[in-house]
């Protein structure tokens, strides 16, 4: 009987697919394709849950089956992020325009990630103060106990590093290896290698122009068979998120959530908080807010099911140069860098948050200007190196809380709301991005002003 029922599920979601693919036939926008298909995905998935229970086993059955849409798709596109952001900068540096003004706009670019880190950092300190956030409120189940022993090994290893030894980890070691993405800091790593490539070609440029020319012509047509592939797996994204979206309402413990609600509560009232910060950013560089939200929304849909900001990156970069007016090299800086630099909310708001939550445990004043200071402090030189992919956020924690000496075991404890709350961070940390990269584009003038200006036209995916 548990099979029918998988059986029916799945007819259901190819249903809802079929109907997708039909909207996208009759050349229905991307971002109401978008948009629909996340409203269908909690629909099925309250039904599911509702109707069969959280861990039954038609529940888990068919979210086997739905993986293979949801997973697959964002598969892919951790497949292309790679080679997308090692492309990305060493095209950035072929292109004269944007090389003359090379210096500038990475400091820029980094510069405002940190400093909007630092900012989410404070926003997540006033909140758990404001919403008397405790350590020792919170219960540890077997689910929390099996994770913080999980915990162990990584605390241990993030605990016996250096600060020094940290900033090591950043660099590449051997550029094959960091390309699978086998290291949490692999993605700074590709960055800082490709940005090598890119210096020795304005080198060879001034010496060799000829080699130079042939050089930038065979980047010029990798990086456009590398946007070819991610505009194919683009074209996905409606199915991926219907599929996401499912398994996020069905499989939810929200009895858990429930009784962690008020630290739920206080992570969106932060995150919302930190968004408002980069419209208010957007206004102040004359940049209308009203149309930023139009045109990152669907960018931002897919982030927030996804929780992946390395999986989110190919349509950031789209979305800022296609729909924002940002330049090419600076949408594909910003958008790299924002992968691994300034996650405004894994990297800010929930390391600084867990922090003033366990202090008192560890004799510290949660209100002592001091700590609050260091606090900060740390959580933004803390912010590099933090993978872009789904657990990014306890990397960082680990990071913060071990750096001040702070009991780490309450990152295990929120297990259970952990992929809820790790929804809005995620998108919160790929507008950090695209906030960084028009601020830049701005400041530089090397943004289409005429191109953010225009009425919300469909992204071409």
């Amino acid at each position: 009987m548990d099979t029918l029922f998988i059986i029916i599920n799945i007819v259901v979601l190819i249903l809802l697919i079929i109907g997708l693919f039909y909207m996208q036939k009759k050349h229905v926008s991307f971002s109401k394709r978008v948009f629909t298909a996340l409203g269908l995905g909690i629909l099925l998935g309250f039904a599911i849950h509702f109707i069969y229970g959280t861990k039954s086993d038609v529940t888990n059955g068919s979210i086997e089956w739905f993986n293979i849409v949801g997973t697959g798709y964002v598969s892919l596109l951790k497949m292309i992020v790679m080679p997308l952001v090692f492309i990305s900068i060493v095209s950035a540096f072929t292109k004269l325009k944007f090389t003359k003004n090379l210096g500038k706009i990475g400091g820029l670019v980094i510069g405002i990630l940190i400093g909007t880190t630092a900012i989410s950092a404070s926003i997540g300190i006033i909140t758990a103060l404001g919403f008397q956030l405790e350590g020792i409120q919170l219960e540890q189940g077997e689910a929390e106990v099996a994770r913080n022993t999980q915990l162990e090994q990584t605390a241990g290893d993030v605990q016996n590093m250096t600060i020094p030894q940290q900033i090591i980890s950043l660099f590449p070691q051997n550029p094959f290896l960091e390309l699978t993405g086998a290291r949490p800091t692999s993605t700074i790593a590709v960055v800082i290698f490709a940005a090598i490539i890119g210096i020795a070609y304005l080198g060879v440029r001034r010496k060799e122009p000829e080699h130079a020319e042939f050089f930038a012509k065979i980047i010029e047509t990798i990086y456009t068979i590398v946007m070819r592939v991610v505009t194919l797996i683009l074209r996905l994204t409606p199915y991926g998120v219907l599929a996401l979206m499912t398994k996020v309402t069905a499989t939810s413990d929200y009895s858990a959530i429930a009784k962690l609600g008020k630290f739920v509560i206080a992570s969106y009232v932060a995150i919302i908080a930190m968004f408002i910060v980069h419209l208010i950013l957007l206004a102040i560089a004359k940049q209308n807010p009203i149309t930023y939200i139009r045109k990152a929304m669907p960018t931002l849909t897919f982030a927030f099911t996804s929780r992946s900001s390395a999986g989110t990156l190919p349509l950031n970069i789209k979305t800022q140069h296609k729909e924002l007016g940002v330049s090419e090299g600076i949408a594909n800086f910003a958008g790299s860098f924002g992968l691994s630099i300034g996650q405004n909310g894994c990297a800010g708001i929930y390391p600084a948050m867990l922090a003033i939550m366990v202090a008192p445990s560890a004799g510290i004043d949660p209100l002592n200007p001091t700590f609050i200071a260091t606090l900060i402090i740390v959580v933004a030189i803390s912010s590099f190196g933090v993978a872009g992919v789904g657990g990014g956020a306890t990397f960082a924690a680990l990071l913060v809380l071990s750096a001040l000496d702070l009991p780490i075991a309450i990152v295990g404890l929120l297990i259970s709301v952990e992929p809820l709350i790790d929804m809005g961070r995620t998108a919160l940390n790929v507008s950090g991005s695209m906030t960084a990269g028009v601020l830049t584009g701005k400041i530089t003038g090397e943004m289409d002003q005429e191109v953010y200006n225009q009425p919300k036209g469909d992204l071409q995916v």
